[in-house]
């Protein structure tokens, strides 16, 4: 069984706002700025380890220096020196997970048997835009509790994968949530939990963990920023000022923190160049000092930032749907934006927004003629932002049994195939239904004769087709989380029109017992429209 948990976002939730600075630090930062050269930037999509924050550094180790033969050692200093202790027998972080093995029905012995390079390999290279059924399955994969591969040390290489690979997803509150689970005041991990807590709005809590942790190793421009936001204006001026002295703070740097630190100052300047490197720490200072960075061409967890109560409903909206669309935010955070209020302009994202409302309430009436009227719009909407299953989740149960007219029968039973009530669905069909997509939501695609190729691919799952030997040996062998991540693979690869792998990718499936991803996946591969 996969869990789908509901990561709900708190309406409450204190999230950035502009600082107007002191004007006592103002003296302090009239130093000249050097000239920040235009940086073009990539259109290609960002991993999560290429948009993380510089925030933190790693420890230097101490250089013993040897004092001349005829002259003894002195010190002009009765400091005590600061010492950097590391535990020895700290433990591994690549156990801890949030779903444990009686809720997704996968041994703690997933990965326990395999390499480590290997898994994390496998994870790192694994999609993140395929079949919304695929999709929840790697999201339960990279949150399930499971023991460490073998190889693993100390350092929870696997365990920062996992977090890397739900950062890529734009799942930030599930990735926080794991994070959370585990020491966060070690430097890699507390690298991406600060970046997460930027992104989230709750970046004041990050800073004072930082600065009650000199383990950290904050970079300049994270310790400037926490300065800033803890009120130590003084503070953050004098250490912009002396690191900028010393050469540690580069120009683009000192131009976004000397703006972030006195904005007053640059009043008459035009904007700043487009940043070279785009980082949630970027991010926050270019927001903060009204020169925020539209989220649509940013890696997707930087669209949880639009969910906030300070931006436009339109840009809530398109953010909604792209994080919804991948399984990166509650369905429902979309369903309250789509009925927060009248659309006062029309197409695009406004014509969806005008059907979902109809349907809704037509819905909501229990009147089977407009829901015959709206659902085709609304659907239609549905389809155009890829949708389908968060839309079915929503508004499935309430559709199935109303009185509706031909056309609207037709499409609720497509949205009730793409719902978890899938067999149900398929179990109370009517006789005009499709035979084929009946017996396959039942689990016997192969009591119905077909002549369509795709569909023949997937009845030849449930008959004699087996998965590749490779696969079948990697989970003889006990690497049954190897095996599933190669499988996702092979899943994917069968999108672009190779159907033998979709006949082998749910063969294995169903071998390992995992018939629910089984018949949704392959629900889906027929139902909606994801050519790779």
């Amino acid at each position: 069984m996969i869990l789908r948990h509901r990561w709900n976002r708190s309406s409450n939730r204190s999230f950035w706002k502009p600082i107007k600075v002191r004007r006592l630090v103002t003296s302090v930062l009239l130093c000249s700025l050097a000239a920040l050269p235009a940086t073009a930037q990539t259109d290609q999509p960002l991993s999560a380890i290429d948009w993380l924050s510089r925030s933190v550094t790693a420890p230097v180790a101490p250089t013993t220096v040897q004092p001349p033969l005829n002259e003894p050692p002195v010190t002009d200093s009765a400091s005590t020196p600061q010492i950097t202790m590391t535990p020895l027998d700290a433990p591994s972080p690549d156990p801890v997970g949030l779903l444990p093995p009686d809720v997704t029905g996968l041994p703690r012995s997933l990965w326990s048997a395999s390499d480590e390079s290997m898994v994390i390999t496998l994870v790192q290279a694994e999609r993140t835009d395929s079949l919304p059924a695929i999709q929840d399955f790697l999201m339960t994969l990279m949150l399930a509790e499971a023991d460490a591969p073998l190889g693993a040390g100390t350092d929870g290489a696997l365990f920062v994968a996992r977090v890397d690979k739900l950062l890529d997803y734009g799942a930030i509150e599930q990735a926080q949530a794991l994070l959370e689970q585990t020491d966060i005041e070690e430097p890699e991990l507390f690298r991406r939990w600060f970046d997460v807590a930027l992104l989230t709005g709750s970046e004041d809590r990050a800073c004072d963990v930082m600065q009650a942790n000199p383990q950290v190793a904050p970079t300049y421009a994270a310790r400037i920023f926490c300065l800033a936001r803890s009120g130590e204006w003084p503070a953050a001026a004098l250490t912009l000022n002396t690191h900028r002295a010393l050469g540690d703070v580069s120009p683009e740097e000192e131009a976004l923190l000397s703006r972030f630190l006195d904005p007053e100052l640059y009043e008459d300047d035009g904007a700043l160049p487009p940043p070279s490197r785009i980082s949630p720490l970027v991010f926050r200072m270019r927001e903060a000092i009204g020169e925020g960075l539209p989220t649509s061409n940013l890696p997707r967890a930087f669209a949880h930032a639009d969910l906030r109560d300070t931006v436009g409903w339109k840009s809530q909206l398109e953010a909604a749907e792209r994080l919804v669309r991948h399984g990166a935010a509650d369905r429902n955070v979309l369903a309250g934006f789509y009925l927060a209020r009248t659309p006062s302009a029309s197409g695009g994202v406004w014509d969806r927004v005008e059907a979902m409302q109809r349907f809704v309430t037509a819905l909501d009436a229990r009147d089977p003629g407009a829901v015959s009227e709206t659902l085709p719009a609304a659907w239609d909407a549905a389809q155009r932002a890829q949708i389908e299953v968060p839309f079915a989740a929503l508004y499935s149960a309430q559709l199935q049994g109303l009185p509706l007219s031909e056309g609207a029968r037709d499409t609720a039973f497509t949205i009730g195939l793409l719902s978890g009530d899938y067999e149900t669905v398929a179990l109370n069909a009517g006789e005009d239904s499709d035979p084929f997509l009946v017996a396959l939501a039942r689990g016997f695609p192969d009591e119905v004769e077909t002549a369509d190729d795709t569909r023949l691919a997937i009845q030849a799952a449930y008959v004699d087709a087996t998965p590749p030997d490779a696969l079948t040996t990697l989970v003889n062998d006990g690497k049954l989380g190897e095996a599933l991540l190669r499988n996702v693979a092979l899943f994917d690869s069968g999108l672009s029109g190779d159907t033998r792998a979709i006949t082998q990718a749910i063969a294995l499936f169903r071998m390992v017992g995992l018939e629910d991803v089984a018949r949704r996946a392959a629900l889906q591969f027929l139902l909606l429209d994801r050519a790779a």
